[in-house]
């Protein structure tokens, strides 16, 4: 297992439908003196991006970056690698499952790559969704090898299941002095059903049940609630009424006068959205696809949105008082895009300084994000 940077990854079981909690507590060593009262608590900082959505262009790219011997996608990603590993908790959203023996396929059922596993834990991501219209591509067997992966490569996630033990944890990553909980569900899997036997294998988007679980969470010891929902309409800028009616309702959730979510990060439509203060949270409608092929959308023309995305960053500022609500002080988008013709990931405010020609870009992904006015309420251009 890779060693993780400055993360203690925990997982703490709770029932997800309101089970018992569970608390961590903090020991003197037998015969030392009790550890003299800490310092202040600081903030963390968690930047989160959209699909990693590996098409076969992209899977023939990993195979060409690692000599054809094998496949390696972290050349793919190494451009946006400073600002991942910088914070302390990073989330992706894998999209796809993995495949086994060099069965790797692209659109329209995908299995891709264990090795992508690798190149997101060399990047700093620290956990990753795996709730998707795409997680029953390879059924139970897809979920399997996908989550064993991530395992290997120190990787957390959330969204899917192999066992009902596991699908009934709640997976929380330690970000700083902070305990974040990671909870993820997706609209639908493409008609395919759930496994036999197994109803639990992907989160589906129910607004009762999220709430269910993100109250689970909170009692299991989360300081911080993080919830990464698979919706929207594809190719569409703007959030649909299904996006916009969820985020309300789960926004406006509280349980003690305190909000039962602290922050929405939504993939699939395959192009930026908006970011929007709702209820006095934050929500990210659409990040976009950090890694995709070739896009086309439903006209059947290529579309460069497709391959357009943002990372978000959120700096979180501690409580004022025990129990009290950890509030995002400082709100960030970072522009990106995924390069088709180099098969690389390209951060454009960094990409722009070093003279590229991609303000234009630049500026529509930045037009999309403010549409819903998140500027007035703080949002900036991060680098």
């Amino acid at each position: 297992m890779i060693a993780r940077r400055q993360q203690v990854a925990l997982a703490l079981t709770a029932l997800l439908a309101g089970g018992a909690a569970c608390q961590a507590h903090d020991h003197a060593a037998p015969g030392h003196p009790a550890p003299a009262a800490a310092a202040a608590p600081h903030g963390f900082t968690l930047v989160a991006s959209g699909d990693v959505l590996p098409h076969s262009s992209i899977i023939d790219r990993a195979r060409f970056d690692a000599g054809g011997n094998g496949y390696d996608f972290r050349p793919m990603l190494a451009g946006v690698r400073s600002v991942v590993s910088r914070a302390d908790l990073a989330l992706c959203h894998m999209e796809t499952v993995y495949g086994a023996n060099g069965d790797y396929t692209g659109y329209p059922t995908f299995k891709s790559p264990p090795e992508v596993a690798q190149a997101l834990a060399v990047t700093g991501y620290d956990g990753c969704s795996t709730a998707s219209n795409h997680t029953l591509d390879d059924g139970a067997g897809g979920i399997r090898r996908t989550l064993d992966a991530l395992d290997r490569a120190g990787v957390r996630h959330a969204g899917s299941a192999r066992t009902e033990g596991e699908a009934r944890t709640v997976t929380v990553l330690r970000a700083g002095p902070a305990k974040v909980a990671h909870l993820a569900y997706t609209y639908d899997t493409n008609g395919f059903p759930l496994p036999q036997g197994q109803p639990w294998a992907v989160n589906l988007m129910d607004e009762t049940k999220i709430l269910a679980d993100a109250r689970a969470a909170r009692k299991a010891g989360a300081d911080v609630v993080v919830v990464s929902l698979h919706w929207g309409t594809e190719w569409q800028d703007a959030p649909d009424e299904q996006q916009l009616a969820l985020a309300r309702d789960l926004t406006a959730a509280r349980t003690g006068g305190r909000p039962d979510v602290d922050l929405i990060l939504g993939t699939h439509a395959h192009v930026p959205q908006a970011y929007e203060k709702v209820n006095g949270t934050w929500v990210v409608y659409g990040m976009g696809d950090q890694i995709a092929g070739e896009m086309f959308n439903h006209d059947g023309a290529q579309d460069p949105r497709g391959n357009q995305s943002t990372l978000a960053r959120f700096t979180f500022a501690p409580p004022a008082r025990p129990g009290g609500r950890w509030r995002v002080a400082k709100a960030e988008f970072v522009p990106q895009m995924f390069d088709v013709d180099a098969g690389r990931v390209v951060n454009l405010n960094r990409a722009i300084a070093q003279g590229a020609d991609v303000e234009g870009v630049r500026d529509r992904i930045r037009e999309v994000v403010l549409s819903r006015g998140a500027a007035k309420d703080g949002l900036t251009m991060g680098q």
